[in-house]
């Protein structure tokens, strides 16, 4: 399981590239670089710049959204050596469970690069069985130590779901799945998008949480923790509301 669609976890590679099994490794993948100058990349990358911690994960991200707030971003690991590190296994250090929207860029609001963060976008931000199975693959597979479902203001899904109005084709899915967040809301206040958005996220951290044996394992053990994250999309923050 720990090979899908040429995915390979962290740990899982740097065992296969040991000193030991290194050569065997490099022939039964069928590449000709140099494999011990690939080693040393990848090595460096986990151990200095793979927080271990889900504490060290979060506090690298929001560090991030910082510099991307104002306006200092270092667009780090975007470079043609960066693409070789990662060419062939995957360590990222977070998770996050985007909605779909455009002006939400996961890694551009985070101010990373390639491979430092696994992305699940979805419309509203919502846990399906096939958003769930991808979180269960990030923890577990690839052990992220951290899982953030990020939300953000004036989101047309959470809208459409205040709205209650029938949609067209299957684009009334996702609202179906945000009505249980929103069923003790008020529609008619006037703060009736906002407050969904927020209940909306809660909603799904804990619909994460219940759902899944095997991030409740890492939960429970202090490997793992998820939180909410609510996006501004007129300053470009992102803060912690569960």
């Amino acid at each position: 399981m720990s090979q899908i669609n040429g995915f390979i976890g962290r740990r899982h590679f740097l065992n296969r590239l040991g000193m030991g099994g290194i050569g065997s490794a490099a022939m039964a993948m069928g590449f000709s670089w140099n494999v011990q100058v690939a080693q040393a990349n990848v090595l460096s990358s986990s151990e200095e710049l793979t927080p271990e911690s889900p504490e060290a994960a979060l506090k690298q991200l929001l560090d991030g959204n910082q510099r991307f707030v104002q306006q200092k971003g270092q667009h780090p690991h975007q470079s043609r050596d960066r693409l070789q590190e990662v060419a062939l296994a995957q360590h990222p250090y977070a998770t996050v469970l985007s909605c779909a929207d455009s002006r939400v860029p996961v890694e551009i609001v985070f101010d990373q690069g390639v491979g430092d963060l696994f992305d699940i976008r979805v419309a509203g931000n919502i846990i399906t069985p096939e958003v769930l199975g991808s979180l269960e693959y990030a923890a577990v597979i690839l052990e992220t130590p951290l899982i953030m479902v990020l939300g953000h203001e004036r989101c047309g899904a959470v809208t459409a779901a205040v709205a209650n109005k029938p949609l067209p084709g299957q684009i009334g899915t996702f609202v179906k799945a945000i009505k249980p967040a929103i069923a003790k809301l008020d529609p008619q206040s006037a703060n009736a998008v906002e407050n969904a958005v927020v209940a909306n996220i809660q909603y799904q951290v804990e619909a994460t949480k219940r759902s899944s044996d095997l991030l409740a394992e890492r939960i429970s053990a202090g490997k793992l923790k998820i939180v909410g994250g609510r996006y501004d999309l007129d300053t470009g923050e992102v803060q912690v509301i569960a």
